[in-house]
């Protein structure tokens, strides 16, 4: 006798979850990155209820008509997927700022190469690191001083997004700013290496 193995159905409200986090995102399509996203957000809203699989998550989104892209080959020929999902792992403002020299030096170079595919995902991971920051900075779990971070960082990939070639001389005079110095206190090399070494990926 033959035992199939059953497969346990997913409930509606997972779905609904699945859906509401997707819409949130408001991304133009969904690849790997941010189908990752989707996940964590769950565990983080839902706990124990809210884990899934990345592949039902995928399977949801493409019923509901959602573009996924589970594999960049079709938009950026896959050269370069890896490297825009590990330049989002930013924890510091330091972080971050290399993140948007990285994404700026990449829009350019695509630019250059007319791989316009290319320059559309470059704005698309931007799009995505400034909802992350703003999802981390409405997050009470998290702590304050993190949470004020998270905000000033999704500020500056709002800026950078809508005017890329004023962004770098804007930091240097927002980083100046009594405003953010005072929120942000300058801190010595030592203090960034130790924090950047016990950073957490998030």
């Amino acid at each position: 006798m033959t035992h199939t193995k059953a497969t346990p159905a997913k409930s509606p409200a997972k779905k609904e979850m699945i859906l509401s986090a997707a819409r949130d995102l408001k991304a133009m399509m969904y690849t790997p990155a941010e189908i990752e996203q989707i996940r964590r957000k769950l565990i983080a809203d839902k706990g124990e209820h809210g884990k899934t699989s990345a592949e039902y998550i995928a399977t949801v989104l493409a019923e509901a008509g959602m573009r996924v892209v589970l594999s960049a080959r079709s938009d950026t020929q896959g050269r370069y997927e890896e490297e825009f999902h590990d330049l989002l792992h930013f924890s510091t403002l330091e972080d971050a700022e290399m993140c948007l020299v990285r994404l700026d030096e990449l829009l350019r170079k695509f630019g250059t190469e007319g791989e316009h595919a290319a320059q559309a995902r470059v704005l698309e991971v931007a799009r995505l690191g400034r909802r992350r920051a703003e999802m981390i900075a409405r997050n009470h779990k998290v702590d304050a001083a993190k949470r004020g971070e998270k905000e000033e960082v999704a500020r500056w990939f709002a800026v950078w997004l809508e005017q890329p070639d004023a962004f770098f001389d804007w930091l240097e005079v927002r980083k100046q700013s009594p405003e953010f110095q005072q929120r942000f206190p300058q801190r010595d090399a030592d203090d960034i290496a130790s924090d950047v070494a016990g950073a957490e990926i998030e």
